[in-house]
């Protein structure tokens, strides 16, 4: 098992990493094209999943470390200023549910609290960081919700830290959900998977809840 990069004009090809892991999810930073995310595939409970390298394949940095058992984390994605990476952390897993972040420059986390019927399968977030997104699951997935099947939209509120100011901690925050989409039509075999346009005016996510798959789209600012 070996990631590698490959050089279009040249066709030079270098490999970066070699490992016994199943390697998986590469995703280059938006803003850094020498910055490489990966995951280490398979059961989430028994594997340190996120991980970055330089594309030399320098700095090898393991970005969450577990701290309890059946603690699970993954689906990463990048902020699109390449600063943060975010990701599906449950502590432990289906019972607790967070979105965390670490900021490459910073080294400071945030963890964002949802509820159970909030989970989703997949998040988003918009270029500004102000707004999330996420796209439900029905009570088959981890979080077994009873009613999580629908579209959201996440406001990001960090909550007044009152107590000891220790960068080393994690910045506790909540989702303030707002639902979009009804997707109780929907079957989840087939994952949303849901973006923002960039103007952050709508949700796009794909769905078949009429059968076939269609690419729909749901507007984010509250009719009038």
């Amino acid at each position: 098992m070996a990631m590698f990069t490959m050089n279009l004009q040249t066709g030079e090809v270098k490999v970066i990493h070699k490992a016994t892991d199943w390697l998986n999810h590469l995703l280059f930073s938006p803003t850094d094209p020498k910055m490489l995310m990966f995951c280490h595939e398979g059961p989430w409970h028994k594997v340190d999943r996120i991980w970055t390298i330089r594309t030399d394949g320098t700095q090898l940095t393991k970005i969450h470390t577990r701290t309890m058992a059946m603690e699970i984390f993954g689906h990463e994605f990048w902020s699109p200023d390449g600063k943060t990476i975010w990701y599906d952390l449950q502590t432990p897993r289906g019972e607790d549910f967070w979105i965390a972040g670490y900021n490459l420059e910073t080294k400071r986390r945030a963890w964002y609290h949802l509820n159970r019927n909030e989970w989703s399968i997949h998040f988003n977030v918009t270029r500004d960081e102000k707004l999330f997104c996420g796209d439900g699951g029905d009570p088959g997935q981890v979080a077994k919700a009873p009613d999580g099947q629908w579209i959201y939209l996440f406001r990001p509120e960090l909550l007044a830290n009152r107590g000891i100011d220790d960068e080393k901690f994690v910045q506790p925050g909540v989702f303030r959900a707002e639902k979009l989409v009804n997707m109780s039509k929907h079957n989840y075999r087939l994952e949303p998977n849901v973006s923002f346009t960039p103007d952050r005016k709508w949700v796009v996510f794909r769905s078949n809840m009429f059968g076939r798959t269609y690419v729909f789209a749901a507007e984010v600012e509250k009719a009038k």
